[in-house]
């Protein structure tokens, strides 16, 4: 048994959404209950998700056709990670967009134009209509000058039906035949992190983050100096712990033991 006390103790919640709240379209066990807890302990909680197809508002009504009522200010993506960053590199600038409108809307917001001759930035997201003409593009954009920026390192996603691919994987033919490494904005990205505390209002010593991928989540916490959980009921599993020279703090079935309402394990 674990002693969840320290964890339940905690001001502030960083949770991981894909794996952690949902699979796809299909709302996890105990999450409801979960968010109850959250709520009616007065705890702070940021929603934190390295998918970029989908704005903060987007992700509420997601969250919302599920049965959950979540104001999008608890909401922070690596598509706006990815554009503040960019903004502080190169306010004004420009760049060649790979995604889900959620990536487009975020650049735009922070100020970017769109240009597919010569931008600043090719800057890469998730997205289901990839196709090969804009691999093409976004290589003949990076050897001629463009810096390649993913929104985050993820090589796999959990889905509904399965493991399916992510933005690492499918950025990979970019950088195979350019020869030039993307840079990764989004967890394990210790950036994003700072952007999650400075939101979440609460210093990382009175924090908690709760994933369910060892590689990504799990790391940008130990790397961040934030308590982990890493939850079973996404990509990573008791098999893929071993896997790695690091360990989460704590181990749970689902984020429903946390609110005493699911088994730990």
């Amino acid at each position: 048994m674990q002693d969840l006390a320290g964890l339940r103790d905690k001001k502030g919640f960083i949770c991981d959404m894909d794996g952690v709240i949902y699979h796809g379209n299909k709302l996890l066990p105990y999450v409801k209950e979960f968010i109850s807890w959250l709520e009616e302990n007065g705890k702070s909680y940021l929603f934190l998700t390295n998918g970029s197809g989908r704005s903060p508002r987007e992700l509420a009504q997601k969250l919302a056709r599920m049965g959950l009522s979540v104001t999008e200010d608890h909401f922070y993506t690596s598509a706006q990670a990815t554009a503040s960053f960019l903004k502080s590199q190169c306010e004004g600038g420009s760049c060649y967009v790979i995604g889900e409108p959620g990536l487009t809307y975020a650049m735009y917001e922070a100020g970017f134009s769109m240009n597919d001759v010569n931008p600043d930035y090719v800057v890469f997201g998730s997205s289901k209509s990839l196709n090969y003409e804009q691999i093409e593009k976004a290589s003949r954009l990076v050897m001629n000058g463009a810096k390649l920026i993913g929104t985050n390192s993820d090589l796999t996603d959990p889905s509904e039906s399965g493991i399916i691919p992510a933005c690492r994987a499918l950025i990979s033919p970019i950088e195979l035949t350019t020869g030039r490494k993307a840079y990764f904005v989004g967890k394990p990205n210790p950036l994003m992190m700072r952007h999650a505390l400075k939101q979440l209002g609460c210093s990382r010593v009175d924090a908690a983050l709760i994933g369910d991928r060892m590689d990504t989540d799990i790391i940008a916490g130990i790397e961040s100096e934030i308590d982990t959980v890493l939850v079973l009921s996404g990509v990573s599993d008791l098999e893929t712990i071993k896997q790695f020279a690091y360990r989460p703090k704590y181990i749970l079935k689902g984020v429903g033991a946390i609110a005493g309402v699911e088994a730990e394990i």
